[in-house]
């Protein structure tokens, strides 16, 4: 049975920057979860930043607060522990948060902390989609089961 990994925040940890969590009660999660699929993962928290954080948003190859400090190397961290998770446990799909800068897999805030999307990828996103790992938001959940699916019989 293939093991997911899944945004901590999605699975109500409080771990958000602003020490909240985006608690998403779906039946694909708890079915996911009856079955012991899920391991949770936050790759701002597992790259050394604590909760609550300052916002940041990505600009380019960088992870800026809304003050200007450069978090990118924490980012980066998570990033590369998501990687080695997913590949130390051979997973193959996550899940992770919508539009974070860590973990946004379509749409990202623009850097303007504005709240204005563009198109573009959260780091870990962005590596785990490098390293052929498929990656959907929580929007997402029946493309998700659907791949899902197609590994189990392949």
């Amino acid at each position: 049975m293939e093991k997911i990994l899944i945004s901590s925040c999605l699975l109500g940890q409080a771990v958000r920057y602003d020490g909240g969590h985006n608690l998403l009660q779906d039946e694909w999660m708890l079915r996911w979860q009856r079955e012991g699929r899920i391991v949770a993962f936050c790759p701002e928290c597992a790259g050394g930043l604590p909760t609550p954080r300052p916002a940041a948003e990505r600009v380019g190859d960088l992870v800026l607060t809304a003050q200007g400090e450069d978090v990118t190397a924490a980012f980066r961290l998570g990033a590369q522990k998501a990687l080695t998770l997913v590949q130390e446990q051979g997973i193959k799909v996550a899940i992770l948060k919508a539009r974070s800068p860590s973990c946004g897999n379509q749409q990202i805030y623009d850097g303007s902390f504005s709240k204005r999307l563009i198109a573009g990828r959260g780091m870990a996103a962005e590596l785990l989609l490098a390293a052929g790992i498929s990656v959907f938001n929580e929007t997402e959940l029946a493309e998700a089961a659907t791949r899902l699916a197609q590994l189990e019989v392949e």
